[in-house]
């Protein structure tokens, strides 16, 4: 049913707190985080929130996926490939005011390696032999063997102040980044404002005098918000959403294909996915294009490891046999494992709309296919700590991607990996991406992934599933954002809003 709205125009600047010379921008969000520690938290509930806009790292990314200096202003890298100097960008400053300087660094770096954190980013630092300040504006950093992809595994290491170090409970509540935006308040399941960094390195950003993320889990009144005027922002909407929002008065969608994947996660160390027929069995039972028109409205594509915008390093998913689907050829497989039908499972639910709307379609497509499946809808903390603790037969969730294959394939396949939940070991999959990451050779690198793709499609303990249209929609007078394949919300940093 159309809803009758009242005149947009009029209302606009209600998007907008008046601040001084500037004015925050109101953000309709979906969802609380879990947590604000750059070095602890998965969640893209919060990834959304600190990554570019409170913390950065060395380098960073841009909207194109491409590599550019961040906190580093330059870098050096031996002949051998093992070190690398960063030389920092002069005048940088926490939000609590004090200079970062190269110890900041070197802490931050052992504080994602250090066991007492349990990051799961250590598996990206993996070939870091050791970090250490050469001066104030210095750091050199020395790696085991040489790794094509550190510089942007960087990219995702948020620099904290030293004192921070040891610290595990703090950034979790009060972040301190060097961002343009700095923490001022979080209202749990209310709001988390976020204010102007004054001292930020690059001159005359950020436009805004702040951000307030809005927590409104019904999409509903995030859509009626954004179209009268409440919020002029609703970030990485799914296809629903941004389709209902389409045309409306004052109201601009931007678009890009993701590199996040939706999939189905499983167990390996326990049956029935202990058995790669299994694994097998559930792919050939998923028909992913009825996945993509049902869940997310046909805007997006089946997709295999890598999403299909990574160019370079993502092959066809016609090379993956287990990609056709064909629920005889699943019940023949569980058959051949031993298993009677139905096979009963459980699947945890990560709780967001386009996820559970995905994990009904699996649901019912498993179910033609010899499996009984219990759809087990969680809330996010719970989700989060049952994946932390490999606490699951299988899971539908939504995962980030990374402009380097390694940034994903090693920390969730390698065995031992910082988020291989799965508690999957595979010998040849671990001798390629320990060639892979070391290899200087472009053509060399591709080719192993390649092999790495192929071995995860169908035997792997993840199913992935689709790569969708990411959406932001926007009031028509939010001017400088751009929409990025990674989720991340950095470009806010440039954005303005006229009045």
């Amino acid at each position: 049913m159309k809803r009758s709205l009242a005149p947009v125009a009029a209302l606009a600047c209600l998007a907008l707190a008046t601040g001084a010379g500037a004015q925050t921008l109101e953000i309709g969000y979906d969802q609380s985080p879990a947590g604000l520690d750059p070095h602890i938290a998965t969640a893209f509930s919060t990834f959304a929130v600190i990554n570019g806009t409170i913390y950065e790292g060395l380098t960073s990314i841009d909207r194109d996926l491409r590599l550019r200096p961040g906190l580093a202003e330059s870098w050096t890298v031996s002949p051998d490939g093992r070190t690398y100097r960063f030389r920092l960008r002069p005048n940088v400053r926490f939000h609590d005011g004090g200079a970062m300087e190269a110890a900041d660094v070197v802490a931050s770096i052992e504080r994602v390696l250090a066991k007492e954190i349990g990051s799961p980013l250590a598996s990206r630092l993996a070939a870091v032999e050791g970090a250490s300040a050469v001066d104030a504006s210095t750091v050199e950093i020395r790696l085991k063997e040489a790794q094509a992809p550190f510089l942007v595994s960087l990219a995702t290491i948020a620099i904290v102040p030293r004192r921070m170090q040891a610290d595990k409970d703090s950034l979790q509540k009060q972040p301190v980044g060097t961002g343009p935006f700095s923490f001022a308040e979080w209202q749990p399941n209310g709001f988390i404002r976020l204010a102007r960094h004054g001292g930020y390195w690059e001159a005359g950003l950020p436009r805004l005098e702040g951000l307030k993320f809005n927590i409104v889990p019904e999409s509903a009144t995030r859509q009626v918000g954004l179209s009268g005027g409440t919020y002029a922002m609703l970030p990485n909407i799914d296809a629903a959403t941004a389709l209902q929002l389409q045309g409306r008065p004052g109201v601009r969608i931007v678009e890009t294909l993701e590199l996040a994947y939706t999939l189905v996660g499983m167990n390996v160390s326990k049956p029935p996915f202990n058995d790669p027929r299994v694994r097998r069995a559930l792919n050939h039972a998923l028909d992913r294009a009825e996945i993509v028109q049902a869940a997310q409205f046909g805007k997006g594509v089946p997709g295999g490891p890598l999403s299909p915008a990574l160019k370079d390093w993502a092959i066809d998913t016609k090379e993956f046999p287990c990609y056709a689907h064909d629920p005889a050829r699943a019940r023949a497989l569980l058959k051949e494992a031993g298993l009677s039908e139905p096979v009963a499972v459980t699947m945890n639910v990560l709780p967001r709309q386009d996820i559970k709307d995905i994990a009904q379609v699996v649901q019912a497509q498993l179910a033609k296919a010899g499996f009984r499946v219990e759809l087990r809808n969680q809330e996010l903390g719970q989700f989060v700590q049952d994946w932390r603790n490999s606490n699951f037969d299988m899971f539908a969730s939504t995962n980030a991607g990374s402009p380097d294959p390694d940034d994903y394939f090693y920390r969730t396949f390698r065995t031992g990996g910082s988020t291989n939940v799965f508690k999957y070991s595979d010998a040849r999959v671990d001798e390629l991406l320990d060639k892979a990451r070391a290899a200087t050779d472009q053509a060399q690198r591709r080719a192993m992934y390649a092999d790495v793709q192929k071995a995860l499609a169908c035997e792997g303990p993840v199913a992935h599933l689709t790569y969708g249209q990411l959406f932001t929609a926007l009031r028509a007078n939010v001017q400088g954002y751009e929409i990025m394949a990674n989720r991340s919300l950095s470009y806010l940093r440039g954005a303005s809003a006229a009045r």
